[in-house]
């Protein structure tokens, strides 16, 4: 038996330039043709939706097709890719099977291909085709009326930007569905092409202030003691009309009148040319400004202010945005030129933002708070609101643009917007994380502008240290998962072969700030900035290493002959898996496994066993061999060691008698990045500040050691000569000192 009437599901009358902007949506969305039906083959209606036993034929108009149970339509199949291009973080779609029936609900959801490298080879696959099923139920009418958030999302931790990347793909693409077919009610979006009018700039000015005020080129507000008191007393508050505004009813409370001064025709007559000269000169591209005129015994600024610059008193409302207005928005007029204008205690000009995106020729209001005050904390309110139209005199009609010509690009910018929309949703809920990033970041750049003062105390350069990669490990590491990876050199290698987009970065707010910091780094400190500070694992390893250490577990340091013929094993590493990128992106992100980021980091060993034992084996080998994996295997250090050959500062300070003969340093390092001939070696040293407090060391660097003791051999001369000289036995004749034996 149907589910759903046949005659219930099918197109909306809608205008022809309605479907025809939608269909070009579409296209412009997909760039491609539907790949529906290549999913509609792997997928049994069956599987999609309960109780279906069949697909119908592809929709001509929509790239849909029907569910069927007994020839009977129950439900419409449409792939979530052919609506929207939100891509994931791999940079490619997410390709989401869905149906949605009749009421405009999701009947079923199947992740069907994805190249989610976080998905491929760390959460299991179960875990997000669960989440996606769970969309099942999903009303789009609802999401529709709030904008996408009338559900909850569900995250999977260590998967956040892709969760909410299909979360996005599914809701946006749902609706866009039920609104072409017209289910639900919904109805296809025309497409919105804004005010019908411009301003003229060539428009005729008012003659005076009477022909300003009739024609409506100034708008006027007009209240009496009387009205403001009825309007308290309506409120229902007996301590409002106990204390009624001062003055006979009929007194004015306030006059206050309003003009778009932006306009040039309407800016010129009440500025005058010189005034509005300065007024073009006040505003930057997109902004707007009013005048202000008001008289009577209630004030328009308020008392907001006098104490802050914020004027509480008054704000612009359009359509769904308000603007408040502030000193550094606000300018005194000293007169208004237009003949015949009255005189007025207060006259200003208020700057509205660009950012408002405010429509000069779209009505609006201005709208007046007036308070009353009923205690001694407390106040009530009334508004009163001076609505404004630009009158017709001064606009000119816009250019209707072509169809064919408007509809792929509103198509393409509206997409844009939506995906742009996404990404910064995702920064601002990772607002925290960002800005503890962001500290972390300022706190290691002054360590290493300043090392010359920190490293002055071995002590206090530990300390330093182990607390930062504790920071490190457990917030930027576990907490916030922002583990940098080779994988995201691929990605980047990928979308630049493919067509690059700044999307699938910015989808990852702290990746995105870490590379940009790490890029900045290497022109300064070289690799070791990343990978001896800010990288989790790394971090782990060496703080699992001074935990053995304590436990007095040896140490174990390689023969340099041995240790300098592992090194390039990281390399060759690194360029095997960038030729294999060159192939197959998905098989480059799972060779990419050789980092065990994931698995310790990201998904705190809760991964299959045998990549749990390979990173514990590698953290095993890291307590006897400090740093092993960032030493010899590490692609991501190679990576980045390759590109830092380009530093530009040296701010490692060595003495000529380093490495000949001293071999302190070399001794020490805890990665053997020092030459046994007293170099440093660039591509491997981290950064960690050792040698920097050995070259300080009054108790280890025999330098040092050499120039205290022939301070010290000065310092002993002097007072033996000072002694000789303070001897009693010294007698000073005829100016030249005589020492009798």
């Amino acid at each position: 038996m149907s589910l759903i009437p046949r005659h219930d599901i099918r197109l909306t009358r809608a205008p022809m330039l309605a479907l025809l902007l939608w269909c070009a949506a579409a296209v412009s969305a997909a760039a491609q043709a539907p790949l529906l039906p290549r999913f509609l083959e792997d997928v049994p209606a069956g599987e999609l939706v309960e109780g279906a036993d069949a697909y119908g034929p592809l929709h001509p108009e929509v790239p849909v097709a029907a569910v069927l149970d007994d020839g009977d339509t129950v439900a419409w199949a449409y792939l979530t890719s052919d609506f929207v291009g939100t891509t994931g973080y791999s940079g490619k779609p997410i390709h989401v099977l869905a149906a949605v029936d009749g009421e405009a609900k999701l009947a079923g959801v199947q992740l069907v291909e994805h190249a989610e490298p976080i998905v491929l080879i760390g959460i299991p696959e179960a875990k997000m085709q669960r989440l996606t099923e769970d969309y099942a139920g999903l009303d789009l009418v609802a999401e529709a009326e709030s904008g996408g958030d009338a559900h909850d999302l569900n995250i999977i931790s260590g998967a956040t930007v892709t969760v909410m990347v299909i979360d996005d793909s599914i809701v946006r693409s749902g609706i866009k569905v039920a609104r072409a077919l017209g289910l639900g009610g919904l109805e296809p979006e025309v497409e919105d092409t804004g005010p019908q009018v411009a301003v003229d700039p060539d428009a005729a000015p008012p003659a005076d202030w009477i022909e300003a005020e009739g024609d409506g080129t100034i708008r006027r507000l007009t209240l009496d003691v009387g009205q403001v008191n009825q309007a308290f007393e309506e409120l229902g508050d007996a301590r409002a009309t106990e204390r009624p505004a001062p003055g006979a009813p009929e007194d004015t409370f306030i006059d206050m009148n309003v003009a778009l001064v932006s306009v040039p025709a309407i800016g010129r007559a009440l500025l005058g040319e010189a005034e509005y000269a300065n007024l073009e000169d006040w505003l930057e591209e997109g902004e707007h400004a009013i005048l202000v005129a008001g008289r009577g015994d209630y004030s328009f600024k308020g008392s907001g202010y006098v104490r802050g610059g914020i004027f509480d008193r008054i704000q612009l409302i359009q359509d769904d945005i308000s603007v408040r207005f502030r000193d550094r928005g606000h300018r005194r007029l000293g007169e208004i030129a237009l003949p015949g204008a009255p005189e007025f205690r207060e006259l200003d000009l208020f700057k509205i933002p660009a950012d408002a995106e405010f429509e000069p020729t779209d009505p609006w209001r201005l709208q007046l708070l007036v308070q009353r005050e009923v205690g001694a904390l407390e106040r009530l309110f009334v508004t009163f609101d001076l609505g404004y139209r630009l009158p017709d005199a001064y606009t000119r009609a816009k250019a209707a643009p072509a169809v064919s010509a408007s509809a792929p690009a509103s198509a393409d910018a509206g997409e844009a917007a939506a995906q742009s929309a996404l990404w910064k949703r995702i920064w601002e809920d990772k607002t925290f994380e960002i800005g503890a990033v962001l500290a972390m970041l300022g706190i290691l750049t002054a360590a290493f502008f300043f090392q010359g003062f920190l490293t002055r105390s071995a002590r206090a350069t530990t300390w330093f240290r182990m607390g930062f990669l504790t920071v490190t490990l457990v917030f930027l590491g576990w907490f916030a998962n922002a583990q940098l990876s080779v994988v995201n050199l691929m990605t980047l290698a990928n979308t630049v072969t493919t067509g690059f987009s700044w999307q699938a970065f910015l989808l990852d707010p702290l990746t995105f700030i870490l590379w940009f910091a790490v890029a900045a780094a290497l022109l300064f400190w070289g690799r070791g900035a990343y990978c001896g500070w800010l990288c989790p694992f790394g971090a782990l390893q060496e703080l699992t290493n001074r935990i053995a250490r304590r436990f007095r577990v040896p140490q174990w340091q390689l023969p340099w002959g041995l240790h300098e013929r592992l090194w390039p094993i990281k390399y060759m590493i690194f360029l095997g898996l960038f030729a294999v990128t060159l192939i197959s992106i998905e098989q480059a992100e799972r060779l990419a496994e050789v980092e065990p980021f994931k698995t310790a980091i990201i998904l705190n060993f809760d991964r299959a066993w045998p990549f749990v034992l390979y990173a514990l084996v590698l953290l095993g080998i890291g307590l006897f061999v400090e740093r092993f994996y960032c030493r010899y295997l590490c692609p991501l250090g190679a990576a980045l060691a390759i590109p830092a050959r380009l530093r530009m500062f040296d701010w490692l300070k060595r003495y000529r008698e380093c490495g000949n003969p001293c071999q302190t340093c070399s001794n020490e390092c805890m990665v053997q990045a020092i030459h046994p001939t007293g170099e440093i070696n660039p591509n491997e040293c981290l950064n960690c500040m050792h040698c920097q407090v050995l070259y300080q060391s009054e108790a280890k660097c025999p330098v040092v050691i050499k120039k205290l003791k022939r301070r010290e051999k000065a310092s002993t001369g002097a007072r033996e000569l000072g002694a000789i000289q303070n001897h009693p036995n010294l007698q000073k004749k005829k100016g030249k000192t005589h020492v009798f034996q």
